[in-house]
């Protein structure tokens, strides 16, 4: 009968079979085989010492992997390991991503990893590129520069102070401890309010960062100060990290922040604070106007701020005929455009999601955003959501948000 037995081959086939297995077997000898440069191990064995005295605090074994004759560097270092001397490392590695020679030198393309201790359980990574010499056997740095593109870290900015909360760690340069404490105030407050709005699995606390000024807050960044200057904080972070695990920094403009009120600093700290704990929720496939919709959802729950003292800039657009009519797209929160503009896409958006928990329920609203987090593209995923999660369509939807903004604003 068909489908019993076992297929018998040629002698012809069973040659051919054969050959295919030695000649896959000779790949695999000949990758085996190909030469290993010796210096890959003598270099990592060089970041190792410098990565363990890291954790460990020990000065004296950091610079030992500095090249004896580099004196500038060494002093740059030096300031740099005692600007990092408070801050608990929980480990700091470097995984060499390739290694260039250049006569007795060599140029080794590294990833820095490092976490702090009982903050994060996934690594910050930053790209480097040391320049290191061997002498008498041993690899020594003589440059460590940023990859192309990197951010600044805070303690290359200067002495990092550290202030530790319930739920927070606040790091700043510049700062005096008393704006520290009330940070890290701020923050141990809005951990528990982040919780009970979202009671999703996350780490439960923040790690908060506070350079001098906005310019040393878009070093951190990579980006130019002039983009964030009207912006109090904001959240870096890697985005659909479904086991949980988040390394992610509120980064605090001290000018700005500065100049807000008890409230809205409340505000400021509870919307970064959701994105820390949303992060394992949102992807690609999340627009703007939902998770910063949602964030501010979580910030002014439970206020008592009434919708026309919340939104209003969408307040006096609406009033004046002008409903938007789409949701706002990830363009309009983009920073240093209008500021007019940037207020009506964060309001349009946060009166969406207060429509989904108005009428179909906190639960739903929470059911919604992490649907539209676990779709793989951009393209049709919120559609789905609603459908799924909701029971409408995309121009129901966007309906029943128009008449919740005349209702609410009107």
């Amino acid at each position: 009968m068909a489908g019993q037995g076992r297929a018998q081959r040629t002698p012809a086939e069973r040659t051919a079979g054969l050959g295919l297995a030695v000649l896959v077997l000779a790949s695999a000898c000949t990758i085996a085989q190909r030469p290993v440069d010796p210096t890959v191990d003598a270099i990592q064995q060089t970041l190792d010492d410098r990565g363990e005295a890291v954790v460990e605090g020990d000065r004296t074994g950091y610079l030992a992997t500095l090249d004896p004759g580099a004196t500038a560097l060494r002093e740059r270092q030096g300031r740099e390991f005692a600007n990092m001397a408070d801050i608990p490392f929980h480990s700091w590695e470097y995984r060499i991503k390739g290694v260039r020679h250049q006569g007795d030198r060599a140029v080794a393309d590294t990833e820095l990893r490092y976490r702090v201790d009982d903050y994060d359980s996934a690594s910050v990574a930053a790209d480097r590129v040391l320049e290191l010499i061997e002498r008498d056997g041993r690899w020594y740095v003589v440059a460590d520069e940023p990859g192309t593109g990197a951010p600044q870290q805070l303690w290359q900015q200067g002495d990092v102070r550290v202030v530790r909360g319930s739920h927070s760690l606040v790091l700043g340069v510049g700062q005096d401890d008393k704006r520290l404490r009330e940070l890290a105030a701020a923050a141990d407050r809005a951990v528990p309010a982040v919780r009970n709005a979202w009671p999703s699995k996350w780490t439960g606390r923040v790690v908060v960062l506070v350079p001098s000024s906005v310019e040393a807050m878009g070093r951190l960044l990579g980006a130019p100060a002039a983009g964030y200057r009207g912006i109090a904080a904001v959240t870096t972070g890697e985005t659909g990290r479904k086991d949980g695990s988040a390394a992610d920094r509120v980064i605090v403009n001290p000018e700005a922040y500065g100049l807000l009120g008890d409230f809205g600093r409340r505000i400021v700290l509870t919307h970064e604070t959701t994105h820390v704990a949303t992060r394992a929720d949102t992807s690609a496939a999340t627009p703007m106007w939902l998770s910063e919709g949602f964030a501010d959802w979580v910030a002014y729950r439970g206020t008592g701020r009434t919708a026309e003292e919340t939104a209003p800039e969408l307040r006096d657009a609406v009033r004046g005929g002008n409903v938007p009519g789409t949701l706002p797209d990830d363009e309009g929160f983009a920073f240093g455009g209008e500021a007019d503009a940037l207020a009506r896409a964060y309001e349009g958006g946060w009166l969406a999601c207060d429509l989904i928990a108005d009428r179909w329920g906190e639960d739903e609203l929470r059911e919604f955003y992490r649907t539209v987090g676990e779709a793989e593209h951009r393209e049709g995923a919120v559609e789905r959501a609603l459908g799924e999660v909701l029971g409408v369509t995309a121009d129901e939807f966007t309906a029943r948000w128009q008449n919740h903004l005349r209702e609410r604003l009107g």
